[in-house]
Parts: structure tokens; C-alpha cells; sequence
């Protein structure tokens, strides 16, 4: 169990560092003299480092001791915070980020593989639990860069708080023995096999899904305050979206060992679609923007981790399988957040909901695919 506590802490530390670039955003842009559309290349370069980091440690994880590795991330991307404030050029954040991305890769593949090498086919309840601490992280994170605002009138405070958060978690990751992938029991007929189809169906799936996830929680900020809310404000509607993403993990934990995957994701489609025909259609009603956040974060914070299970309930998950999906959230995560950065201030705040979404219109039409191409398990 102190092996499971501290997979959670390091979700938690990697929520925080995660959310923190969509409300620092601002702030690094006048700290580098830039704009907008120039600095969201940071979205895409942390992206960048995160698809490398998935991408290698899928297949380290399959050859070498899961904490060192993971721990040594978590080192990495506490250094790297710590000289965030310190660096006044575009290009100097550009190296940083890029080395924050690869830990964050790092970090979020070796939590999702080594929580099921750990737990096995009880590892349900456990999975949602990981991704509930990563929306407490999140939510966590723009108060503690409003709170930092509010003390000292910048960001810098921000990030070595967040450094001082990370480093402990990644020493104790050192101090603990790694799990290991269950061997293949020799009395079984069959070994399952992994899909190509579906592996490829969710990766694009989660390219879409984790899109509009990042997009929203990036850019509701700027969004907010385009709208004329306060930029301390406009950090806590960033939080509230974090919030309700957190609290619906946490009641997506025993729901999911009791509701049909297909029956959850739908529901969370719904939501989603909903909540933001609320901000879509009434733009300058800043109640329906704080409502339509919440019931946002609600709605689609179950998807990814329900995903993950239904995927371990078809297929043989390795960190090799597991790195492909984290290549496809990457690509999402990459691509959606810097195109609204080159719009944001040629077409307005509005672009935004207008991209997310279409892209959770493309993600729907994905995952009636998905439910084709996985409908039974494929055994060799």
C-alpha cells in the first residue's frame, strides 16, 4: 500500500505541474516580452518532450526498475521549475519546457503502467484513484498561483513552490523496490493478444480526448479574463474546472466497478457537450461561464482512466502498449492548445469553445469506432 500512497503523491505533483503553464501563461509572456500566439509554442514544446518521454520509457519500463526511473524524472522536472522564473528569453523557457515535458512523459507512463504490474486485475479501483490525485494536482495548482500572485504580484513564487513540492515524491520513488509485469501463467491456452486495430483507435481517440481536456484547462484562463473577469479570478475558474475534474474521479471510483465502460463514456459525452452549449451560446453570461466550467470538468474527467480500463480488459498492456496511448495524448495535447494560441487574438476569446468542440464531435465519432473494434478480446 506505501507503494500505491506514493504513485498517488507523485499524480498529485504531476496534476500541479501540469495545470500550471494555462494560468503562468500570461505571466511567462510579458516575463519574455512575447505574445499570446508567440508563447503557446510553449503548449506544443512541452507536448514535444512529453511524446519523447512517452515514447523511450514505454520500452525502458519493459527492461529496467520502474522508481529509479520515475524518481529520476521527478528530480529532473524540479530542476527545471526551479529556473522557469529565472529565464527572460522565448527560447531559454522553449529548453525548459521541453525538459518538464519529457519528465511529465516519464512520469505519467510509469505511473499507469507500474499501478497495474502492482494490483493486476484488481487494479480498477486503483487506476481511478491515480488519476483522481492527478485532478487534485490540478486543481491545486492555479489557487497556488493566484495565492503567489497575490503575495509577491508575479509567477516566480509559483514555480519553486511547485519544484519543493515535486522533489521529495521523486527520493522516495528510489527508496522503494519496483514492481514487475506479470509473467505469462505456462498453463494458460491462450494468451491474449494485442489488437492493432484498437491500439491505433485509442490512440487516436486519446489524441482528441486529451485535446479538448488540455485546451480547456489552458485556456479558460485567458478566456475568463478576455470576458472581463479578474486575472486572480479568472485563476480560480481554472481551479473550479480542476475541481469538479477532481471530484468526479473521485465518484468515478466505485462507480467503475459497477457501470459498463461504454454506459460512463457516454454519459461523459453528454455532459461535456452540454456544459459547453452553455458558454457556446451564452458568451457574455459569466454565471453560465462558471457553471459551464464545472459541469465540463465533471463531465469528461472519467474518460481517460475508464478508457485505460476498458483497453486492459481487452488486451495485454505493456509499457510498450501503454506508451502508445500516452503518444496519442501527446499529439492532442500538442496540436490543439497552440492552434487556439494562433487564433486567440487574430479571431477572439470565442474560438476557444469553438474548437473544443469540434473536437469532441471527432472524439464521439472515434469512440463508436472503438466499441467496433472492441467488441471481444482478440486471443492468439
Amino acid at each position: 500500500m506505501t507503494i500505491t500512497v506514493v504513485y498517488f503523491l507523485a499524480f498529485i505533483v504531476l496534476g500541479v505541474v501540469t495545470s500550471s503553464l494555462g494560468p503562468t501563461l500570461p505571466g511567462l509572456a510579458a516575463q519574455t516580452g512575447t505574445q499570446l500566439s508567440q508563447i503557446s509554442i510553449l503548449f506544443t514544446i512541452r507536448s514535444l518532450g512529453y511524446l519523447f518521454g512517452s515514447f523511450l520509457s514505454g520500452r525502458l519500463y519493459d527492461r529496467i526498475k520502474g522508481h529509479p526511473l520515475m524518481g529520476a524524472a521527478l528530480m529532473m522536472v524540479a530542476l527545471a521549475l526551479c529556473l522557469v522564473p529565472m529565464i527572460s528569453r522565448l527560447w531559454g523557457l522553449v529548453l525548459v519546457l521541453l525538459f518538464i515535458g519529457f519528465g511529465e512523459g516519464v512520469m505519467d507512463v510509469g505511473g499507469n503502467t507500474l499501478i497495474v504490474w502492482l494490483h493486476g486485475k484488481k487494479v480498477g479501483p486503483f487506476m481511478n484513484g491515480l488519476h483522481f490525485f492527478f485532478g487534485v494536482g490540478a486543481f491545486l495548482s492555479p489557487i497556488l498561483v493566484a495565492q503567489m500572485m497575490l503575495l509577491s504580484g508575479g509567477i516566480g513564487g509559483a514555480y519553486w513552490v511547485f519544484a519543493l513540492l515535486v522533489f521529495p515524491v521523486g527520493a522516495w520513488l528510489f527508496r522503494l523496490p519496483s514492481p514487475t509485469a506479470p509473467p505469462a501463467h505456462p498453463l494458460e491456452k491462450t494468451v491474449p493478444r494485442v489488437n492493432k486495430a484498437l491500439v491505433f483507435t485509442i490512440l487516436v481517440f486519446m489524441a482528441l480526448y486529451v485535446g479538448s481536456e488540455v485546451s480547456f484547462g489552458s485556456w479558460i484562463y485567458a478566456y475568463g479574463v478576455a470576458r472581463g473577469i479578474s486575472v486572480v479570478n479568472a485563476a480560480y475558474l481554472t481551479s473550479i474546472f480542476w475541481g469538479a475534474f477532481t471530484l468526479s474521479r473521485l465518484v468515478s471510483i466505485p462507480l467503475g466497478a459497477r457501470v459498463r465502460p461504454s454506459r460512463i463514456l457516454t454519459a461523459n459525452f453528454l455532459g461535456a457537450f452540454l456544459s459547453l452549449s452553455l458558454i457556446f451560446f451564452q458568451p457574455q453570461n459569466l454565471t453560465l461561464l462558471w457553471i459551464g466550467a464545472f459541469g465540463f470538468g465533471f463531465s469528461i474527467a472519467p474518460v481517460f482512466p475508464t478508457m485505460l480500463t476498458f483497453a486492459g480488459n481487452r488486451m495485454t498492456i505493456t509499457g510498450r502498449v501503454t506508451g502508445y496511448f500516452f503518444i496519442g495524448a501527446t499529439a492532442g495535447g500538442m496540436f490543439l492548445p497552440w492552434f487556439i494560441g494562433q487564433l486567440f487574438e487574430r479571431i477572439g476569446p470565442q474560438v476557444v469553445i469553438h474548437a473544443i468542440l469540434l473536437d469532441l464531435l471527432l472524439a464521439t465519432l472515434v469512440f463508436a469506432a472503438i466499441f467496433l473494434f472492441g467488441k471481444k478480446p482478440t486471443r492468439a
